[in-house]
C-alpha cells in the first residue's frame, strides 16, 4: 500500500460508532455543554453544522469544539466549509451534493484530514465520492427526520451492498434512534449520524453510551 492510501485507511479506522451531529438551535455555552456530555459518554466523532450564524460566531465556536475534541481525543469535521475546517484545523469536512467537487476536496485536505459525502438515497452518487477520495458515504434519511423531513428515504440495503461495493466506510442518517438502529448496524453501517436522539435526550452522556454500546454488540 502506497504512503497516500495508507493514511486514508489509517483515517477510515477511525469511523465506526456514534457520529454526533450538533443541532441547529445549539449555541454558545449550551452548545459546549451538550457535546462534552456526548463526548464524555464515549462518542469519538463530531461534526459542526450551523447553517445559520454569521463566519464571527462560527469560527468561535468550531475553535471552542476543536479545543473541546482534542481532550477527548476525539475527531472533529465541519458541515460544508473547507475554509472554516483549515482555519480552526479541524480533522475534516463533510459535504453536501452541491457543497463543492469532492476531488478539489480531497486534494486540498490532503490524505489524512477526513472527507465524508451526502449520497442521500443515490449508491451511484456513493461509488463517485468513493472514488473520488471520501472516507465515507452517508445514506439517508434511513427514517423519517425532523432535521430534513423532505429528504428521500434511504433503503438499508444500500448499506450491505455498500460493504462489498465501496472502500469508502458508511454513515446512516435520518430519524434514527437507539431503538431502530439495529437493522442499520446488522446491514452494514459503520457510523450513525444522530442530532436529536442525542441532544434531545434528557441525559446526553447516557444515550451516547447506549449507542456505542449497540457498536459493541455488533459484528464490524
Amino acid at each position: 500500500m502506497n504512503p497516500r492510501n495508507k493514511k486514508r485507511a489509517m483515517a477510515r479506522n477511525k469511523l465506526r460508532g456514534l457520529y454526533a451531529v450538533t443541532p441547529e438551535a445549539a449555541y454558545g455555552a449550551g452548545l459546549l455543554a451538550d457535546v462534552a456530555a456526548a463526548l464524555a459518554g464515549g462518542c469519538r466523532l463530531v461534526q459542526y453544522r450551523d447553517k445559520q450564524s454569521a463566519m464571527p460566531e462560527r469560527a468561535a465556536r468550531a475553535r471552542a469544539l476543536r479545543e473541546l475534541t482534542r481532550r477527548f481525543d476525539a475527531t472533529l469535521l465541519i458541515n460544508d466549509d473547507l475554509a472554516l475546517a483549515f482555519l480552526v484545523s479541524a480533522d475534516g469536512v463533510h459535504l453536501g451534493v452541491d457543497d463543492g467537487n469532492l476531488i478539489a476536496a480531497r486534494a486540498m485536505l490532503g490524505p489524512e484530514r477526513i472527507l465524508g459525502a451526502s449520497c442521500y438515497a443515490d449508491y451511484a452518487a456513493a461509488q463517485a465520492a468513493s472514488a473520488a477520495g471520501a472516507d465515507y458515504v452517508a445514506f439517508g434519511a434511513v427514517y423519517p427526520s425532523p432535521t430534513k423531513p423532505a429528504a428521500p428515504a434511504a433503503a438499508v440495503d444500500l448499506f450491505t451492498k455498500a460493504k462489498t461495493g465501496l472502500t469508502a466506510a458508511t454513515c446512516a442518517i435520518g430519524g434514527i434512534t437507539c431503538d431502530n438502529a439495529p437493522p442499520l448496524l446488522a446491514a452494514g453501517a459503520d457510523l450513525l449520524a444522530v442530532i436529536t436522539d442525542l441532544f434531545g435526550a434528557p441525559d446526553i452522556a447516557a444515550r451516547a453510551a447506549q449507542y456505542q454500546r449497540l457498536f459493541e454488540r455488533a459484528t464490524p
